[in-house]
């Protein structure tokens, strides 16, 4: 995968017509559903990227709790959503492992993975980092990030704003996340 400092002119040529479509896993976390039903702005954000690919031709699975409501194919990393299921003893790390190794078990059926689990997927899905993305919906500055970032430098990663970017502005690879655009250019400079 080309990379691109953050300001570049350069563009990135899309290779993949819209007629031809993608095969596109999206991984969401488990805590809300997709889209969430009171509080969860990635899974709305994953809820409307995933329902711009399908219509824009593409082939998606999301991976998500059985509680989403989508027009990709649905595959439920768990029954209900972590946060808003009442069930007294429930893990979130084994809830997300055990959909990360579903994910690890069909990765050769998907073109693109796109990873909106922050970091927990890096160690295990290392290999297939050429063809995944990964979007960063958190804070960027903890001080324990930037070390994880630097060990697995071979995902590209995408930002959500400028200001959640600010302090990895020296890395690599800033793409606007744009449900609603067909294009594969790289911004000139960051949104």
């Amino acid at each position: 995968m080309k990379r691109l400092q953050a300001g570049s002119s350069e563009q990135i040529p899309c290779e993949v017509s819209p007629k031809s479509g993608l095969r596109i896993a999206q991984i969401a976390p488990l805590y809300e559903s997709v889209p969430p039903r009171l509080y969860g702005g990635t899974e709305r954000v994953v809820a409307y990227l995933a329902d711009a690919l399908v219509d824009l031709g593409h082939e998606v699975t999301l991976f998500a709790s059985g509680d989403s409501r989508t027009r990709a194919t649905l595959y439920p990393g768990r029954q209900r959503a972590l946060r808003l299921d009442d069930a007294p003893c429930k893990s979130d790390i084994a809830s997300h492992l055990a959909m990360l190794h579903e994910v690890l078990s069909r990765a050769s059926e998907f073109d693109v993975l796109h990873f909106h689990t922050d970091l927990l997927h890096f160690p295990v899905f290392a290999p297939h980092a050429s063809r995944s993305i990964t979007t960063l919906h958190g804070r960027l500055d903890i001080g324990d990030l930037a070390g994880v970032y630097q060990a697995w430098s071979a995902f590209p990663l995408v930002s959500i704003s400028n200001d959640q970017r600010r302090p990895f502005t020296a890395r690599s690879v800033q793409h606007r996340n744009s449900a609603g655009k067909a294009s594969c250019d790289a911004p000139a400079s960051p949104p």
